[in-house]
């Protein structure tokens, strides 16, 4: 079977129907073609694709700017965050610092009140010794005075005289007042 080109299969075709058509002859028909298709698809797409394209533009763009202002608040906040991190530090810093120089002093204090209170019962201690070192010597000088007492009163009678008592009582009744 012989080879044809497309060029003469077409041909019958339009000679057939005489109207519009499509030419296959690449050379005559195709730059026509071309110079109609390209125009009409051209102010076709421009107002539609155009319009789709102008919306996405639109859209991505408000997209971006949203970013942006998110951006620039997640950046603030950030910074707010960080600022009132520091702050929370410092402020645990001195908490630290001040509970530390609390335990110091109550430390200090309570020394103090147990040293206080040592020498307090040193004190009482001490007092309490003198008490009872004061009150034995009372009762021995009592105790003693009580013995030269009855040691007199048993000689006196016969060591004084009538006279001699009359003396003494009279020398004490003066010394009295």
């Amino acid at each position: 079977m012989p080879i044809v080109p497309p060029a003469a299969m077409a041909a019958p075709l339009l000679l057939a129907t005489e109207g519009f058509g499509i030419d296959l002859d690449i050379l005559n028909g195709n730059l026509v073609n071309l110079a109609i298709l390209i125009p009409v698809l051209f102010w076709f797409l421009k107002g539609f694709l155009g319009g789709i394209l102008s919306r996405r533009r639109e859209a991505i763009l408000q997209d971006l700017h949203g970013a942006e202002s998110r951006l620039s608040e997640a950046t603030a906040q950030l910074e707010k965050a960080k600022a009132e991190l520091a702050a929370a530090r410092e402020t645990a810093r001195t908490i630290l610092k001040d509970g530390q120089a609390r335990a110091d002093a109550i430390r200090a204090e309570g020394e103090q009140r147990t040293i206080a209170e040592m020498a307090r019962l040193q004190e009482e201690a001490k007092a309490d010794t003198d008490s009872e070192a004061r009150r034995i010597s009372n009762e021995l000088l009592s105790s003693t005075a009580d013995q030269a007492i009855a040691l007199a009163l048993q000689d006196l009678p016969g060591a004084l005289s009538h006279q001699k008592q009359t003396k003494l009582l009279v020398a004490t009744i003066h010394s009295l007042g």
